[in-house]
């Protein structure tokens, strides 16, 4: 059984995979000082409430954007799992064209997204990726990765926005009925919400125009289903998007390790 880990600034989603079958997915809050023996509490936990032990897996591939957490999750992976050294995603092990100025400088998870589209969707096609920072990726008619947007996170903002503004709380992300709030915190629910539907919708669109006039959109990540409700342009809600590019770029490294 595969174990896929994606490692993000914010949560770290561990899943498994039996063949092409996904299986549980459970989700962690990414620490960057997270011991190996924290990482085998939770997943030990979470496996016995599956009927399985570390011995089920027998390979692990990881998307990481946060180095630090790197030594800890491998050190977990060699005591615990006994599966041999996990495979650590980059750039020059993901099957996919890049078209940048600067190829080095694209994050490896932006590029396993990427590819799990160019597996599972029509092309050329859009992620908008909420995490962190709100990222879009464009994947052209032939598969290549060319480029993006990298926005502030939705969360970012509004932690920002509380902390340079005594009198302002802080506030959940919420879909207010109408634009016009009544109340402080009403308007800057519909200030994030709102503002954010427009930014997704203006930039997915000027990304189409540049893309040829067409674009298959697709939206992961926590609050995708959220901003996919009002939206006029996603297409897709895929919250294992990342999930699956891991998987499909483990099957291309067993292909030719054969």
């Amino acid at each position: 059984m595969l174990l896929t880990i994606d490692i993000g600034n914010t949560n770290t989603v561990f899943a498994l995979y039996n063949e092409d079958v996904p299986g549980n997915s459970w989700r962690l809050q990414t620490v960057r000082a997270r011991t190996p023996d924290e990482y085998a509490a939770f997943l030990g936990s979470m496996l016995a409430l599956s009927n399985l032990g570390f011995s089920a897996i027998s390979d692990v591939i990881i998307s990481s954007v946060v180095p630090e957490t790197h030594f800890s999750v491998r050190r977990f992976c060699e005591n615990y799992l006994r599966c041999g050294k996990p495979q650590f995603v980059s750039r020059e092990n993901i099957p996919i064209e890049i078209d940048l100025d600067r190829p080095e400088d694209v994050g490896a998870d932006r590029l396993v997204n990427a590819l799990a589209v160019r597996v599972h969707y029509e092309l050329p096609a859009i992620v908008i990726d909420f995490g962190t920072a709100t990222t879009f990726d464009a994947i052209d008619r032939d598969g290549r990765y060319i480029g993006g947007v990298i926005a502030t996170g939705i969360d970012v903002s509004m932690e920002a926005l509380h902390r340079a503004a005594s009198k302002l709380p802080k506030v959940s992300v919420r879909r207010t009925e109408k634009v016009i709030g009544r109340t402080t915190i009403e308007a800057m629910q519909s200030g994030v919400y709102w503002g954010y539907k427009s930014l997704l919708e203006g930039l997915s669109a000027q990304i189409r125009t540049e893309l040829g006039g067409k674009a298959f959109v697709i939206a992961t990540g926590g609050l995708a289903p959220l901003f996919a409700r009002d939206s006029t342009i996603i297409d897709a809600v895929d919250e294992n998007l990342t999930l699956k590019g891991l998987y499909e770029i483990y099957k291309t490294m067993k292909v030719e390790k054969k």
